[in-house]
């Protein structure tokens, strides 16, 4: 289970005084008691992937605005993380797998028009889960649909 890999890890790199990825596997550690706690629940392992690949978006999402400030020791460290976190998301997929989902998806919805979007953006992150960004998903169903 993953929630167990991640203990085991963070043992490891407090041995290893890795002190970047100590802090990053803590965080998401953190983030799945406060999940846990929130919903009185016992988180599984999709909801840990869910929780990472949310972390790992916060990362990039502030890398942006790290690099328009020009701050060079931010930068490493960010993508640091977003290395340290890509370690225990799924692999993700290529474009071209993506956007043969989204035409299934398409076909499985009935849509014609870019106003079925949201049923097909629903369709495909269902399928694919934390292996595309939804930014990406956006991206290829305008364009098929357009």
């Amino acid at each position: 289970m993953l929630k167990e890999k991640l203990l085991e890890d963070l043992k490891l790199c407090m041995k290893e005084k890795n002190i970047v990825r100590k802090n990053v596997i803590q965080m998401v550690r953190a983030a799945i008691l406060q999940v846990e706690k929130d919903k009185q629940i016992e988180v599984n392992d999709d909801q840990i992937l869910e929780i990472v690949a949310k972390e790992s978006k916060k990362r990039k999402d502030s890398l942006a605005d790290y690099e328009k400030s020009g701050r060079e020791d931010l930068i490493t460290q960010i993508k640091e993380e977003i290395n340290i976190l890509a370690e225990y998301l799924p692999k993700p997929l290529t474009k071209e797998e993506l956007e043969k989902i989204v035409i299934s998806a398409i076909a499985e919805t009935g849509a014609t028009t870019i106003k079925d979007m949201g049923k097909v953006m629903k369709e495909v992150k269902q399928k694919v889960g934390t292996r595309a960004d939804g930014k990406t998903i956006n991206e290829i169903v305008k364009e098929k649909l357009a």
